[in-house]
């Protein structure tokens, strides 16, 4: 069995990304989705683990027609989605995919954040010790972003570079937020996504007090982990009158992709099990 590793580095440290991943993923969501299509959040809402501790629970459906081949569009149903659960125990993760038109296709994701240059060639020596390793590191500043973010050999390489290099570009709007921020940041984006897309589920619990205890659910016990635009509302605006913080970047520039060079920056790993049916 091969274990695809992918490797990220990033120019922010481990705390300060716990803000900044809750806001990309939501904003990211937001502007992928329309009417039809995009990320329907289903579920939202704090849960514990036995052994991880305190976390957050989510299950999304991704709809994904238009963003199939020609071919793939002629034979699966006209309401097609990925199903999306996630275990956040940041800095740990823990996220799957399942298919509802391929029953027994899934991806199984782990991803663990850590201050460093992604230099940790034993992050995952607990959980996939004895497994055969690929590696594979992603340059959020100078690899090139595909033209479909559907392709069948790099469904997951695709998505992190692109969710982690827009958390980048957004870290003036979200660098001062604190948890209670983000979280109705959050709230307000999710519930604004759903009717976009069309759909009206109940309210979204996003509270700091767990909903079920550890025995009624639990994450998987294998657990050995990241999402075309239209104008944002204006919610997503974050206010003018926000103070700065002095150790906040005051520009943003990202280096001349001709100038390919190795960002020495604290890195995030993320290791993916192969999906069955094997996709590369």
């Amino acid at each position: 069995m091969l274990l695809k590793e992918y490797r990220i580095c990033m120019p922010l440290t481990v705390d300060e990304y716990k803000i900044g991943q809750l806001y990309m993923i939501s904003k990211h969501s937001h502007e992928q989705s329309d009417r039809g299509e995009g990320v329907e959040v289903v579920q939202n809402e704090p849960f514990e683990d036995p052994h991880h501790g305190n976390g957050q629970f989510t299950e999304k459906r991704v709809y994904l027609n238009s963003k199939l081949p020609s071919w793939a569009r002629a034979v699966v149903p006209k309401i097609f989605y990925v199903t999306e659960k996630a275990w956040n125990y940041y800095p740990y993760t823990i996220t799957e995919y399942t298919c509802s038109f391929l029953p027994k296709f899934s991806i199984h994701i782990e991803t663990k954040y850590e201050d460093n240059k992604g230099s940790n060639d034993r992050i995952f020596d607990n959980e996939a010790k004895d497994l055969e390793r690929e590696v594979c590191f992603i340059d959020i500043a100078c690899d090139e972003i595909p033209e479909r973010y559907y392709k069948e050999s790099e469904v997951v390489r695709d998505i992190l570079l692109i969710g982690h290099r827009q958390a980048f570009a957004w870290v003036d709007e979200w660098y001062d937020m604190t948890m209670d921020e983000v979280r109705e940041f959050e709230r307000a984006t999710q519930e604004a996504t759903n009717k976009k897309i069309g759909v009206f589920p109940p309210a979204i619990s996003i509270s700091s007090v767990p909903l079920l205890p550890s025995s009624v659910r639990s994450a998987p016990s294998s657990a050995p982990s990241t999402p075309l635009s239209t104008d944002a509302p204006e919610f997503l605006s974050v206010p003018k009158e926000w103070p700065r913080k002095k150790s906040a970047p005051e520009t943003l520039t990202l280096p001349d992709p001709e100038k390919k060079a190795t960002l020495n920056l604290p890195g995030m790993h993320s290791s993916d099990k192969p999906c069955q049916p094997k996709s590369e």
